[in-house]
C-alpha cells in the first residue's frame, strides 16, 4: 500500500517544486503544498498540519533558525528536512542540533527522498501520538487523584477490601509508570522499544542461569523501566547527533538516579527500584553512579547491563546511525568480559544470543 503524507515544501524556485513533485508522486499517495517564503509556510502549516516540512536552504535572506523556530510554534512536533545547495563538512551535525531532522544534498537522489521523507512523516505521527499520551497522563494523573480518595474511603468501611484495593492501586501505577516510560522512548524515534527489546534479552539470560521465577520477573520490570530517569535530561542532550561534552555526559549519568527517585515512593518495587539503580555499574567499578565493583552489583543489573549494551550496539542512534553487526555487537560483549561486563553474565549471553 503506497505511503501517504501531506508536505509542505518552502521552496523559491518552480524547477525545485516541479522535481519534488515528480518524485514524490513516484514514491507514495504524498500531497505537496509548496510555498515560495517561510512566512507563508508558517501560515500554510497552520492551515494544512503537514506531516513533514522541507526546505531549500538557499532562499535569499532565509533565517533558518527564525524559521524553524516559527514552524515548531504552530507544531511542536514538527519534521523538517533542509535541501543543501552545498553540502559542508559539519553541517548536518549543525541543523540536526537546532532540530532538523535531515539533511539532503542536491539534486536529491530518490533513495535518499524516499528513506528520508518515509521515515519523516512516521516520526511525526509517533511525535503526535507521544503528545496524546503525555495529555493522557496529565488526565491520568487526575484520575489516580480521585481514585486515591475513593480507596481511602473505602478503607475506612471496609479494612476486609484492603489487599484487593492495594493490588488495584499497584496495578494503576505500573501501568502509569509504564506508559511514561514508553513516551521518554518516544521522544527519539531510534530508541522506540528498545526497553521492551532489553527485557527480551535479560529475561533469556536470567532463565539460562535458572533463576527463580520471582527474580526474572523483577528484572523484566527493571528493563521495562530502566530509562524512565531520562525523563530529567533535555532533548538537546539525548537527540545530539555529535559527541557530548563533559558537561552533557554527566547530566546523563544522572539518569539512573533520577530514576530509582520517581520509583522509590512505589514500595512494591524494591527491588526493581535498585536494578534501576544500578544497571550502569561496570564490574571492574569504572561504571555509575556509585563506582560499585564484582558482586557488589546485584547479579539482575549485571545481566540488564549486558542486555542493554547489546542492544544499543545493534540499533541505529542519533549518534551513530548503522548498527554494529551481530558479530561486532558480539565481539565488544567479549571483549569487555572482566572489565565493563561480569564474565559469568557475558557466558550466559554468548549461550543464548544466537536464538535472540
Amino acid at each position: 500500500m503506497a505511503v501517504q503524507g501531506k508536505i509542505l515544501f518552502i521552496c523559491d524556485d518552480k524547477s525545485y517544486v516541479i522535481e519534488i513533485k515528480e518524485q514524490l508522486s513516484r514514491l507514495g499517495d504524498y500531497t505537496l503544498i509548496a510555498e515560495s517564503t517561510a512566512q507563508a509556510g508558517v501560515i500554510s502549516l497552520e492551515h494544512h498540519m503537514c506531516d513533514l516540512v522541507i526546505i531549500r536552504y538557499a532562499i535569499p535572506e532565509l533565517d533558518i533558525l527564525a524559521a524553524i523556530s516559527d514552524l515548531k510554534k504552530v507544531d511542536p512536533d514538527c519534521v523538517i528536512i533542509v535541501l543543501l545547495e552545498v553540502e559542508v563538512e559539519g553541517q548536518a551535525n549543525q541543523f540536526a542540533e537546532i532540530g532538523v531532522f535531515e539533511t539532503l544534498g542536491w539534486p536529491v537522489k530518490t533513495d535518499n527522498l524516499k528513506f528520508a521523507v518515509e521515515k519523516g512523516v512516521k516520526l511525526h505521527a509517533l511525535l503526535a501520538a507521544n503528545r496524546k499520551i503525555v495529555l493522557g497522563l496529565k488526565e491520568n494523573n487526575k484520575a489516580l487523584e480521585k481514585q486515591n480518595t475513593l480507596l481511602a474511603k473505602r478503607i475506612e468501611d471496609s479494612t476486609g477490601n484492603l489487599s484487593r484495593l492495594y493490588e488495584d492501586l499497584r496495578s494503576t501505577y505500573m501501568r502509569t509508570i509504564r506508559v511514561l516510560a514508553q513516551a521518554i522512548e518516544a521522544r527519539d524515534h531510534y530508541t522506540h522499544s528498545h526497553s521492551e527489546t532489553v527485557a527480551r534479552y535479560a529475561v533469556a539470560i536470567a532463565n539460562y542461569l535458572k533463576l527463580p521465577a520471582k527474580d526474572v520477573e523483577v528484572i523484566r520490570q527493571a528493563c521495562e523501566l530502566h530509562d524512565l530517569g531520562k525523563i530529567g535530561i533535555g532533548d538537546s542532550i539525548l537527540l545530539k547527533a555529535s559527541a557530548l561534552t563533559p558537561e552533557e555526559w554527566e547530566e546523563i549519568k544522572k539518569h539512573p538516579i533520577i530514576g530509582a527517585q520517581i520509583l522509590e515512593p512505589l514500595t512494591f518495587l524494591g527491588g526493581v527500584v535498585d536494578l534501576v539503580r544500578q544497571h550502569h555499574e561496570h564490574y571492574d567499578g569504572s561504571g555509575y553512579p556509585e563506582g560499585r565493583k564484582g558482586e557488589d552489583i546485584l547479579l539482575g543489573a549485571r545481566i540488564i547491563h549486558v542486555a542493554d549494551s547489546y542492544e544499543a550496539m545493534r540499533s541505529a542512534r542519533s549518534y551513530r546511525k548503522i548498527p554494529l553487526m551481530k558479530e561486532e555487537a558480539i565481539l565488544e560483549i567479549k571483549v569487555n568480559s572482566g572489565t565493563q561486563f561480569d564474565p559469568k553474565i557475558v557466558d550466559a549471553f554468548l549461550q543464548v544470543v544466537d536464538n535472540l
